[in-house]
């Protein structure tokens, strides 16, 4: 998989865990671990966003 493939992949990715972030949330007793889990999830791939953005 080549740079921009990658990239894109992990924003399509990105944007998918923050729509299920959003519908957890949004539940009348939203899943306290699930959303923990999401978070974690998002944070790692924009981690990666991030190094791949400074080379």
């Amino acid at each position: 998989m080549g740079y921009d493939a990658r990239f894109d992949a992990l924003n399509t990715k990105h944007a998918t865990l923050e729509a299920q972030l959003q519908e957890e949330v949004r539940r009348p007793n939203p899943d306290t671990a699930m959303v923990a889990i999401i978070k974690r999830q998002k944070l790692k791939i924009k981690d990666e966003l991030a190094r791949m953005s400074r080379h």
